[in-house]
């Protein structure tokens, strides 16, 4: 059955049918030349999926995005991620860097934040003489950020299927996010200074300055402290977590007692408009980490957080907006749940079949080294990513590569943030890139265009990806 399901996919993925209705029909083509019996296996594993209380998380968690992200959330994002580099050469290109990080706390899909950074920056970026294709590169490689970022739905629908804390992953993927972020950063830097593209500085009262919070010996305590941190962990005195906790208090201590030069009147304006925004990642993280809520709370949580700050902090959730927010996460929920009913099928038939079993061994047979299959698992995820979207790719390669990972000393948490950070490059790579489509349609290029300029993005997602698969430490730090 399972040759049967996988040569019917590929015809109607090559004939542009709907990734959901691609995998049910292939499910159902592979089920009829069986006997009749095992089409009952394939509606009670449809409807399986959808009676997962955890899985409330995802709607809730999409409608708090899409009310932040339609109201002024994105605009203060946007203007505080300016103030910040604006004033670099490519300065904008930077802001985009900084806002998918910003946004990924806020939505949790590359696909939300390529589109609503892109409008925002993209026409920006081509009337001050970026070259053609650059912006889209940079939007749809750099969105892809989000998928890291608490509360990442791809990560949400991994612990769903493999049994792994959702919580923990949540923590698992935000020092590879924030590598990420820098690692782009730097991208965005050299490729501007080479170019001399131009800068977008801000008005001057939203200009923001170091110098005018902290003078030379502000500078001082704060490597020290940093030198200190870093001795207490790798020393293995102190853990992720703790590390973490020791940090925010010397930062509180200094601030309080021993700077002599920060006062919150200095701090622009554009940094108060957005601390609202910037806070609700932070919370979802302290909740995970807590322990004391479960994911779907949170989720509820982040929704209530959304309704409040819109309503009565920014004041501009208005009742017609929020019954437009809640029809188009209705929509996307539908669509999300579509692709899971759909792979729950194929999940079947591949297990019926011990698909993920024979695999395994073939691989542990046939490559034996550890550090040859997780490069034979990452290649195998990276050519099956340019063809599929990310959640439905999630939902097919977890349940086979589960049974592989510990084999190669990889753990749950790890092999998550490993496949999210593998698949993301799917997102801006031909022939079916989300990301990559989402910007092609705003800036209106060639294609080839695009493709050319987002090469230096794939070396630098292709060595976080060696560092998160091959280095534990870099996606379990904050775990402990």
């Amino acid at each position: 059955m399972s040759i049967i399901a996988a040569v019917a996919f590929i015809v109607l993925l090559i004939l542009s049918v709907p990734i959901a209705h691609a995998l049910l029909m292939a499910s159902g083509v592979a089920m009829l030349q069986e006997e009749p019996m095992f089409l009952f296996e394939a509606i009670l594993n449809l409807y399986q999926p959808t009676s997962s209380f955890p899985m409330l998380a995802i709607p809730f968690f999409i409608l708090a995005g899409d009310i932040m992200m339609s109201g002024r959330f994105g605009e203060y994002l946007v203007n505080f991620s300016k103030m910040l580099v604006g004033w670099m050469k490519g300065g904008l290109a930077q802001v985009s860097v900084l806002g998918s990080l910003f946004f990924g706390g806020v939505s949790g899909s590359a696909v939300a934040d390529a589109s609503a950074l892109g409008n925002a920056l993209i026409p920006v970026q081509k009337r001050q003489g970026y070259p053609d294709g650059f912006p889209s590169a940079v939007n749809a490689a750099t969105s892809t950020i989000s998928v890291l970022i608490p509360p990442s739905i791809p990560l949400i629908l991994y612990g769903l299927i493999t049994e792994t804390s959702i919580p923990k992953l949540f923590i698992a993927g935000i020092v590879p996010g924030i590598i990420l972020t820098v690692l782009f950063f730097l991208c965005c830097y050299v490729i501007a200074q080479i170019r001399d593209l131009p800068r977008s500085p801000v008005e001057p009262e939203s200009s923001f300055e170091l110098s005018a919070l902290f003078d030379a010996r502000d500078l001082a305590i704060i490597i020290a402290a940093n030198i200190l941190l870093g001795l207490l962990y790798f020393g293995d005195i102190l853990g992720g977590l703790q590390i973490f906790a020791a940090a925010l208090a010397m930062m509180a201590i200094h601030l309080r007692l021993l700077s002599r030069r920060f006062a919150l009147r200095k701090v622009p304006a554009q940094l108060w408009r957005a601390i609202p925004a910037l806070l609700m990642p932070l919370l979802v993280v302290i909740l995970a980490r807590g322990g004391v809520v479960t994911p779907t709370e949170i989720s509820v949580f982040a929704v209530a957080y959304a309704i409040i700050v819109g309503a009565f902090v920014y004041r501009d959730l208005t009742l017609p907006r929020f019954l437009g927010c809640v029809l188009s996460a209705g929509m996307m929920t539908g669509v999300i749940m579509l692709v899971i009913m759909s792979s729950s099928v194929l999940q079947w038939i591949l297990t019926f079949e011990s698909v993920p079993e024979n695999l395994a061994n073939w691989m542990l047979d046939t490559l034996q080294e550890p550090w040859a299959i997780i490069l034979g698992m990452n290649l195998l995820m990276i050519v099956i990513g340019t063809f599929l979207d990310l959640p439905a790719a999630v939902l097919l390669l977890a349940p086979i590569f589960a049974g592989v990972a510990p084999h190669v000393g990889i753990d749950q948490v790890q092999l998550g943030v490993m496949m999210v950070v593998n698949l993301a490059i799917g997102l801006y790579t031909p022939p079916v890139g989300t990301t990559l489509f989402v910007s092609l349609a705003i800036e209106r290029v060639p294609m080839s265009k695009i493709v050319f300029q987002l090469w230096p993005f794939y070396l630098v997602a292709i060595t976080l990806l060696a560092l998160v698969s091959f280095y534990p430490a870099f996606s379990t730090f904050l775990i402990g």
